[in-house]
């Protein structure tokens, strides 16, 4: 466990907490501050510790590494900053793309030609975890002249299958 500043302030405030609420139930000082000092830690990690990771939207992210993209690809979301950032695809080709991404999932449609466009690849990033996250993360590379021009990030609402 890594002390941070926001974790040390949550648990100096939760101890305030627990040791006034603890005020009520015993007046004398030393059993206030031993039930605060024992309630602390597992306030904060059975009940606050999860609302936290329940609502926020914060992911891990990890370097980009071609064979876990392929291997793994529930961490994809994990990696897609790095890929976007390093700017590690743009300027390659088709066949380059494919042998460090794998082959894409889908082609973007055209509606100028009414068909797929091979100029356009999708990957599927996979979805934040979140309780509340109804979106799929998705990575679309553009090509010009047979080389990536365009990394975009994008997500898509997911649809009931009812």
């Amino acid at each position: 466990m890594i002390l941070t500043t926001p974790f040390v302030i949550i648990l100096v405030l939760l101890f305030i907490v627990l040791f006034i609420f603890s005020r009520t139930i015993d007046k004398r000082i030393w059993v206030a501050a031993l039930i605060s000092l024992v309630l602390t830690p597992i306030v904060y990690f059975y009940l606050l510790y999860p609302l936290i990771n329940i609502f926020s939207t914060y992911h891990h992210e990890k370097q980009f590494k071609a064979e876990v993209w392929k291997e793994k690809p529930a961490y994809r979301f994990e990696m897609a900053n790095d890929l976007e950032q390093s700017d590690l695809l743009l300027g390659k080709s088709k066949s380059e793309i494919k042998a460090i991404l794998g082959k894409p999932g889908w082609f973007s449609w055209n509606d100028a030609t009414k068909t797929n466009d091979s100029n356009y690849w999708n990957y599927n990033l996979g979805l934040k975890p979140g309780a509340f996250n109804t979106k799929q993360e998705c990575l679309e590379i553009t090509f010009e002249g047979g080389k990536v021009r365009l990394l975009e990030h994008y997500q898509l609402e997911l649809e009931d299958n009812e």
